[in-house]
This record gives structure tokens, C-alpha cells and sequence, in this order.
């Protein structure tokens, strides 16, 4: 008896193994745990189908529950379908008095009674959202499963037939959704992708690649100097700043943005947990950042966000911030190990960075007592030492489909094909490298911030790949986009809506067995109106016509991009009628310590036209003081009226004619200023 009921148990044990080691089968299969998964989920299930979410990670949501709270959008009238649902259940659980446990809701600016969404969330209301949704839709999602990156993906015929997590599980589909940060089933898939910067000449656009010169933004304010022993180059440089030339502006590499955690911290102090002290802690790491402020920068807390319960989403600002520049080349395409090397990298990096403010004594006391009043959230990231658990990916692999979004389509430049949801963000680069300047101070290079004009559409074309290369794989996150374009498309909500429209056309080529590239798109615009997302918005194309070539321009021509600054200088291009591909100005802050120089160093003797260009807009200063010098000597002050629409062609003012020679700058501050000060260009124009 015994020996049979052991045999019994033999045969049920192994019954058990076979059946948890035999495919599981769904319609839809969606690799990744994403904001994007979960949409996609819910829309596959309420268009009837089977969905399974395998997911790497353990916490659902990516980055929305994962720190970035502080909802980056653009216009939110481009928002729509699930994403806009996700957001109004945010607002309903903060419509509950319980809601508000350090904080009532009328001591909040962001919550508004009678809005029907809420843009500014904490971490775990984000995540537990997520999981409503997962429950309310009963849907599967195993988490901690990491794709089989080398032998985990079998296709035939061009279509994906199954995928197999490391732990040897293997889940059939009909059609499959890479919903992850990285790409890693459309690479695993042999899906064509791009990592890094292309040029500017691939896709048409003027923003890509390098960029020095525009790098205005989180930039040094003043010069600051790159070596461990001031003014020595020989003693070799302060960590973090790295001795390779960025190449010329414009041109591709294979670097991509810097990476940081989104925090939140909370000066409640029922709430907070003391900053520690990381494993590996270095103070030398920061000691550019201990000589940054010995010189007198004071924007260490200008992007601590508030979030509701006295809380923050703490994001990069400034030259030394919590973006780890240059540290995460490699992430896109390493392995597992490596990938979490660089994670713990960053994490140390950042919680050093923390700890270093508030504890180091090279740090000026006002801003070291500030910090101390801050601390982690005791109650969010709870398992994970109220660290956030997922790193902010803000670029890695991007597909290359059918149609590349690029520039010229944000901008209305060329249409888009097939709309499947809107994005509306400004083309925003953060810094890519940390470099030396010729005069020997230290700068950051990559940083562009620049609007579209409005509201563009993201094409159903650029989530999914070439038909030659697979025809049943959806990817909404790492779209087919160029490094710039995807500085905007790459937002919590557009990931959503991207997430539901793909999981849309999933169903429908289901339902009609054909490849996705094959979907009519009448009828999947059709259901995805019906569904509530935003398919189109009425803009004016905001690039064509408005621009100023310098290039065409008669005369000497210094472009705000030659231009040396003093101070934050960030970039706009919202108001049109300006030199090149946009403008800078002085974000009507910090008055007096801000200025702009156009310089002509071997400016050929003559009299000259020193005109200056500039884009009005009421809310500019009227009293902006520019000073002209020539071989150091001052041959005009006065000041310009920058309400008032300039007297040439619209785009410049003539402050005269003057005989000038050799070095001649054309100076612009914000001293005494009653508004906004724009800098554009200057032409020095011969007077014949």
C-alpha cells in the first residue's frame, strides 16, 4: 500500500512538473510590466481576447509608479482613452478623505475639487491603480520572469510562435506586445533598432546628434573649473567629467541621455527615513558638485516637485543633479548582470549625492540645512528600502519600422501617417556627456528643450517593425523614432495610449488572421475613436515659413548658439520669427546675474549696422540693456523694447551704425528687467 501510494505521488509530481513546463497559450502575449502592458491588457480583454502579462518585474506601472509622479504631458486635451481613465482613477482616490493622511487636500495646489483627473500622484497610488485594473480585468500577469534573451524567442515563417522566460516557462501567442523600456523581445526577435544619436542629415532634422552649442539648459551657470588641482590640466580631471571630444554638433554617436531615479522624499518627519549612507560611498565623486556650489549656484531644490502628503517627485536640475551623466552607454544592450551593475551604479551615485549635501562639510550650510530637512518616504517603495525600483530608462533600443517619427513630422513639417494617439511634450534631451571646453572649464553637452509647436500625431507605422522582419510584434514603448523625437514621445501617458491602440490592432488581426502591418487603418481609427483616444488636434505647422536661415543672412551673423552665457540660458522656439532653430532667454529669473555676449573676435575694420534679433511677445521685458564694444571700448548703451514688434523685417531692431574693428561683442543682461529676455542673434550688417 505504501509502496503504491509512493508511486502515486511520483506520477502526480511529475504530472505537475510536465503541466508547468508545457506552453501556456494566449491571443495576446505582452513582454513587460509598463504603464504600456497594462493598457494594452485591459484593451485586449475587453475586445474579448486571452492576454497574459509576463513581466520582469515585480511592481507593475514602470516609471508612473515607479517615482515619476510630477505627469509630464504636454496638452492634456491630447490625452485620451485608458491613459485618461488611468488618471481620473488617480483623482478618485483622492477625492477620499483618506487619501490625505500628512496633508488635507485644500493645502495642495494640484488636487481641484471639481477636476475630473489628476495630473500629480504618489508612487503607490500609481501602483495601486495598476493593480486594480489588473484585478478588475482579471488578468494573468507573472511577475519576475526575464526573457530567455539568447534562445527564448522561436519564430517561423516571420512570426513570433513563442516566448521562454529563464526559468524555462514558455507561453504561446498569436500575437505578441514588447512593452519594455529596453526592446529586449523585439531585439531578441531580430527586429531592426537604433541606439544612440543620429545625425541630423538621416532623418532631415536640426536638433539631433551632438549638441554644444544649444546645450543651454542644466548647464554651469559660470565657468567652473574640470581639474583636481585648479588650473592645472596636468593633475588630471575631477571624476565624472570625461576627456573625450563630443565631435561636431550635429553629427551621430552612440550615446544616449543620462539616467536617474525619480525620488520621493517628504519633509513630514512621521514619515521620513534619514538619506543613508550608500555601500561604496565616495565624497570625491562630488567634489565638482562641492565646487559648484563654493561658487555660489543655489538650484539644489528647484525640481523637488511637490506631490501630495507633503511629498515630492524629485527630478534632475542643474549641472550636478541626480542624472548620471554619462554612466549608462551600455545599459541598451547588456546583459542582465551588467544591466544591474549599472542600476546599483546609479543608485550609489544618487544616494551618495543625497547623503554628500547633507552631510559633507564642504557644503555651504544654508543648503545643507535645507537638505536635512528632507528625507525618503517611509511609505512608498516599502520592500525595496523606500528606494524607487525602476530606474528612469529614458532611451534604449528604438524599432525601426516602416515610418521613423522624426522632427520635421513633431514640427508639421511632413504629415504623419495613421494616427493612433497624440503626444504633445517638448523634443527634450537630457544631457548626454560632460565635457572640457577648449578655455579648459567644464561643460555639459546634450541638453535640448524644445517645443514642437502643438499637438502631433505618433503613427501606427512606428510601432510596428518591417513586415520583413516580423509580422505579429506590437511595440508601443520603443517605438520607431529618432533620438530627438522620442525625447517627447517618450511620456507615461503617450505610452499608455500607444498601449492600448497597439493592443487595438492586436485584436483586429487576430480576428481577421493577417499580419499587423495589414490592419486597415479606417477601421482601427474607427475603433479607437469609439474607445475614447484622441486621434487629432488643430495646430498650425510651427516651423515652415517662420524661420530665418543665418545662413541667408547679409552680414556678419552670431547666432544664439555661438553665444557665450552667463547664467541658465534655456532654449524655446514657441514664438515665431526667429534665427535658426529657435531662440534662448533668461526664464525672467535671477535679474541682474544672467547676460548674453555675441562676439566676433577679428571683426574686419569698417562701419557697420549692429542689428539685434528677437521674437516679441507681451510678456517680454520693455527696458532689456545691451551694450556694443569694440577693442574694449564702449561705443553704445541703451536699452530695447522687447514688447514691441522689431523695426526690420519683424525679426530685428538697429541699435546703429558704428565703426567698429578687431573684438566686438554686442552684450545682452537682464539687469533691472521689467520681463522676459529673449536672445536670438546679432548681425553686423557693412554700411556701404
Amino acid at each position: 500500500m505504501i509502496r503504491c501510494l509512493f508511486a502515486f505521488a511520483i506520477a502526480l509530481s511529475t504530472m505537475v512538473t510536465s503541466l508547468s513546463a508545457a506552453p501556456q497559450n494566449y491571443d495576446v502575449v505582452i513582454y513587460g510590466g509598463t504603464s504600456a502592458a497594462i493598457t494594452a491588457a485591459v484593451q485586449a480583454k475587453k475586445m474579448g481576447k486571452t492576454v497574459v502579462v509576463v513581466s520582469p518585474d515585480k511592481h507593475l506601472g514602470g516609471l508612473s509608479s515607479g517615482g515619476l509622479g510630477w505627469t509630464d504631458s504636454g496638452r492634456k486635451e491630447a490625452i485620451g482613452g485608458l491613459s485618461l481613465d488611468f488618471y481620473e482613477r488617480v483623482k478618485k482616490h483622492y477625492d477620499q478623505d483618506s487619501a490625505w493622511r500628512q496633508q488635507k487636500p485644500e493645502q495642495y495646489s494640484r488636487y481641484r475639487a471639481n477636476d475630473n483627473a489628476m495630473w500629480v500622484f504618489e508612487p503607490h497610488v500609481a501602483e495601486k491603480v495598476f493593480e486594480q485594473l489588473v484585478e478588475e480585468y482579471e488578468i494573468p500577469v507573472i511577475r519576475d520572469q526575464w526573457l530567455d534573451r539568447e534562445n527564448g524567442v522561436k519564430k517561423v515563417d516571420g512570426k513570433i510562435v513563442s516566448i521562454t522566460t529563464l526559468d524555462g516557462k514558455t507561453y504561446t501567442g498569436k500575437i505578441f506586445l514588447d512593452t519594455t523600456y529596453e526592446g529586449d523581445l523585439m531585439a531578441a526577435a531580430g527586429v531592426s533598432y537604433h541606439v544612440g544619436r543620429e545625425s541630423n542629415d538621416v532623418y532631415g532634422e536640426t536638433i539631433n546628434g551632438v549638441q554644444v552649442a544649444r546645450a543651454h539648459s542644466h548647464q554651469f551657470e559660470y565657468p567652473t573649473d574640470p581639474y583636481v588641482v585648479e588650473g592645472d590640466p596636468t593633475s588630471g580631471l575631477l571624476p565624472r567629467i570625461s576627456a573625450e571630444k563630443p565631435g561636431p554638433d550635429g553629427s551621430g554617436d552612440n550615446k544616449i541621455q543620462a539616467y536617474c531615479f525619480r525620488m520621493c522624499l517628504t519633509t513630514a518627519k512621521d514619515n521620513q527615513v534619514k538619506f543613508p549612507k550608500p555601500e561604496g560611498y565616495d565624497p570625491k565623486q562630488y567634489a565638482l558638485l562641492a565646487r559648484y556650489l563654493k561658487g555660489g549656484w543655489k538650484g539644489v531644490f528647484n525640481k523637488f516637485d511637490p506631490a501630495p502628503n507633503f511629498k515630492t517627485d524629485t527630478n534632475n536640475h542643474g549641472a550636478f543633479s541626480t542624472d548620471n551623466i554619462g554612466m549608462n552607454y551600455d545599459y541598451p544592450e547588456a546583459s542582465y548582470e551588467r544591466r544591474k551593475e549599472i542600476i546599483q551604479e546609479h543608485e550609489t551615485y544618487q544616494k551618495g549625492w543625497l547623503y554628500f549635501i547633507a552631510n559633507d562639510p564642504s557644503i555651504p550650510q544654508d543648503i545643507q540645512d535645507r537638505m536635512n530637512k528632507w528625507g525618503l518616504a517611509k511609505d512608498e517603495f516599502v520592500d525595496n528600502g523606500n528606494w524607487p525600483h525602476q530606474i528612469y530608462v529614458r532611451e534604449a533600443r528604438r524599432m525601426i519600422g516602416p515610418v521613423v517619427m522624426c522632427e520635421p513630422m513633431l514640427r508639421a513639417q511632413v504629415p504623419t501617417p495613421k494616427s493612433i494617439g497624440m503626444g504633445s511634450y517638448n523634443m527634450d534631451s537630457h544631457n548626454v556627456q560632460r565635457i572640457v571646453t577648449e578655455k579648459g572649464h567644464v561643460r555639459n553637452e546634450g541638453d535640448i528643450q524644445i517645443s514642437p509647436g502643438g499637438p502631433y500625431p505618433i503613427s501606427y507605422d512606428s510601432v510596428t517593425p518591417k513586415k520583413e522582419d516580423c509580422t505579429n510584434l506590437l511595440v508601443p514603448v520603443c517605438v520607431s523614432s529618432s533620438h530627438i523625437a522620442y525625447g517627447s514621445i517618450r511620456m507615461e501617458p503617450v505610452f499608455m495610449i500607444l498601449g492600448q491602440s497597439a493592443a487595438t490592432a492586436a485584436c483586429m488581426a487576430i480576428d481577421q488572421e493577417i499580419a499587423v502591418q495589414d490592419v486597415e487603418y479606417s477601421e482601427l481609427s474607427q475603433r479607437l475613436l469609439k474607445d475614447g483616444q484622441v486621434l487629432e488636434m488643430e495646430r498650425k505647422p510651427s516651423y515652415p515659413k517662420q524661420v530665418i536661415d543665418p545662413k541667408k543672412l547679409e552680414g556678419v551673423v552670431i547666432d544664439d548658439t555661438q553665444a557665450q552665457t552667463t547664467g541658465d540660458w534655456p532654449v524655446s522656439s514657441s514664438i515665431s520669427g526667429y534665427v535658426g532653430t529657435g531662440y534662448v532667454h533668461d526664464e525672467n529669473k535671477g535679474q541682474g546675474k544672467k547676460s548674453i555676449a555675441f562676439r566676433v573676435a577679428k571683426l574686419e575694420a569698417g562701419k557697420y549696422d549692429v542689428r539685434v534679433a528677437y521674437s516679441a511677445n507681451p510678456n517680454r521685458a520693455s527696458n532689456v540693456p545691451v551694450t556694443v564694444t569694440t577693442q574694449g571700448k564702449e561705443v553704445y548703451a541703451g536699452t530695447i523694447n522687447q514688447k514691441k514688434a522689431p523695426s526690420v523685417d519683424k525679426v530685428f531692431v538697429s541699435l546703429g551704425k558704428f565703426e567698429l574693428s578687431g573684438d566686438t561683442i554686442v552684450t545682452l543682461t537682464n539687469e533691472g528687467v521689467d520681463g522676459y529676455v529673449v536672445a536670438d542673434a546679432v548681425v553686423l550688417l557693412p554700411v556701404k
